[in-house]
């Protein structure tokens, strides 16, 4: 089991960032896909963003030219600078990651709220 430990997450006024931290237990180099997914209250999880083992990144067009996703091997940690936050963006935010073996994992979740 994939142990990922969230933080960064907080209230910000609209128009404000924020950068969440994700930092996995094991090597990144076993994992697959990191990244990242938000829930709304009433709403599903969707997708955020997400890099791969090799840097490819992939966006919702929702947050796009806004949210920025990063990884350091070193630190086997992933990271979602969110710039231009939006009351919309307000829900809690899942870390994700993808081993090679193709098992997923989840993080606990960390809340972020735009007030506007």
């Amino acid at each position: 089991q994939v142990q990922l430990v969230e933080s960064g997450g907080g209230l910000v006024q609209a128009g404000g960032s924020l950068r969440l931290s994700c930092a996995a237990s094991e090597t990144m180099w076993s994992l697959n896909v990191m990244g990242w997914y938000r829930q709304a209250p009433g709403k599903q999880r969707e997708l955020v963003a997400l890099i791969t083992r090799v840097g490819s990144t992939n966006y919702a067009d929702s947050v796009k030219g806004r949210f920025s996703i990063t990884s350091n091997a070193a630190r086997d940690t992933v990271y979602l600078q969110m710039n231009s936050l939006k009351p919309e963006d307000t829900g809690v935010y899942y870390c994700h990651a993808k081993r090679l073996d193709q098992s997923i994992h989840w993080g606990q979740g960390t809340q972020v709220t735009v007030s506007s």
